[in-house]
């Protein structure tokens, strides 16, 4: 893909492009220490300064100026952040660097990593040894040994339903686990995600895996500039096999005592017993797209992540434009290089085939929404906005593609 040219026009209610700004220079990193095997009620003395020293202080870190909206008062989670997608800026964070279980959100860090790599048309038979080794009571969307699935249809089982079975087969396709967990680290080491230690691909709690709000939040950031990543973590609702599958999202999906969020375009959510429950999410209002993330809230009524995020949104939005930021997200390590004159953007990584249940067939849809798929790219009469492809470049901009379209139900 050719750089973008420097300068893009923006409307974000027309087919025109949106324009995303990343900072001149990556801040000094100071790497956390090393996280201990069970998690602890308070954070570290020392925390990762990634971003800003301010995200590296303990507690809420925001600049409540004249004009600018207080923050919600009944927020109970360890860790939370609040940022502009575009511009990259950090609204307000709460011990944002802090190292916790992040539950499935990590597998927002495994589909940025091995998206690229298998095309949505490919074909795998399902062996037993691609199912070896999961998590006792994970979340499975139905994975059976000797059936085969598309590429396409085990991203749909990751994203709505949070399957392990799915992961794991992904996984298997890609060489195995420990392969997978190599390059998952790998890739959050380019995305300068140094509160991240990844043990398992799914999320399932470990001795010694963590990541952060902050982590998440570039994980989500780096996915969603990936066409599938966007597609498969707005989608509302898809068939799988003979059933249909809905999003576990619920500010995306809705429940009983939570709306669809106004705007909402995905990313992840996730819950485990050491992880409790931890989400990130991104949103679009008035021309502005945010993402929060949230992990862990101590008061433990039904949806509360959800209903933490929806308030920390509400607030972002206000306060949009009329708060300094306490921090900023980090682009990768390979920005810098990428953002020299004449530099092109490197390619993904190279495509790994699978044993010999893997084979590509021809494509049997032109996209997603091809196949039966509700897209939540629209909500409750608002329009959305969903960040568009490109690579990060320093000191340059990209245009982010206008996807909004009204939502479509299977």
């Amino acid at each position: 893909m050719p750089p973008p040219q420097k300068t893009l026009g923006r409307c974000l209610l027309a087919a025109s492009a949106t324009l995303l700004s990343l900072a001149a220079t990556a801040p000094a990193a100071l790497a956390a220490p090393t996280p201990s095997t069970s998690p602890s009620a308070t954070p570290p003395a020392l925390m990762s300064q990634v971003g800003g020293a301010r995200l590296g202080q303990p507690g809420t870190q925001v600049d409540l100026a004249p004009g600018v909206p207080v923050l919600p008062k009944d927020l109970t989670a360890r860790s939370w952040i609040v940022s502009d997608a575009e511009s990259g800026e950090v609204l307000a964070a709460h011990d944002a660097h802090w190292p916790l279980p992040p539950a499935s959100t990590l597998k927002m860090l495994f589909a940025d990593t091995l998206l690229p790599r298998f095309p949505r048309t490919m074909e795998h038979k399902v062996v037993p040894s691609d199912l070896a080794g999961m998590g006792a009571g994970s979340s499975v969307v139905g994975i059976k040994e000797s059936h085969t699935y598309s590429v396409h249809d085990l991203w749909l089982g990751v994203f709505l339903r949070s399957g392990n079975d799915a992961v794991h087969v992904l996984a298997a396709m890609n060489g195995g686990v420990d392969r997978t967990v190599e390059d998952m680290q790998a890739h959050a080491d380019e995305l300068q995600a140094l509160d991240t230690h990844v043990v398992s691909p799914d999320g399932y709690d470990a001795p010694e895996q963590r990541s952060s709000a902050y982590d998440l939040t570039l994980f989500a950031r780096s996915g969603l500039q990936k066409k599938d990543f966007r597609e498969y973590c707005s989608t509302v609702s898809a068939k799988f096999e003979s059933g249909e599958i809905r999003n576990t999202n619920r500010l995306l999906s809705g429940d009983t005592d939570v709306p669809v969020y106004q705007g909402i375009a995905g990313v992840k959510n996730g819950n485990t017993t050491d992880a409790g429950a931890t989400f990130t999410g991104v949103a679009e209002r008035d021309g502005k797209v945010l993402l929060v993330t949230v992990m862990n809230p101590e008061k433990h009524e039904h949806n509360e992540v959800y209903k933490e995020t929806a308030k920390l949104f509400d607030w972002g939005f206000r306060a949009a434009g009329k708060v300094r930021p306490v921090g900023e997200l980090v682009p990768p390590k390979s920005a810098q290089s990428t953002a020299q004159p004449g530099a092109t953007a490197s390619a993904g990584p190279a495509h790994r085939t699978g044993g010999a249940g893997t084979r590509p067939v021809a494509s049997a849809s032109g996209g997603i929404g091809s196949t039966g798929v509700g897209t939540a790219l629209a909500v409750a009469g608002g329009l959305l906005v969903l960040l568009g492809g490109g690579v990060f470049l320093i000191n340059r901009r990209w245009p982010l593609p206008d996807l909004m379209r009204r939502r479509t139900r299977p």
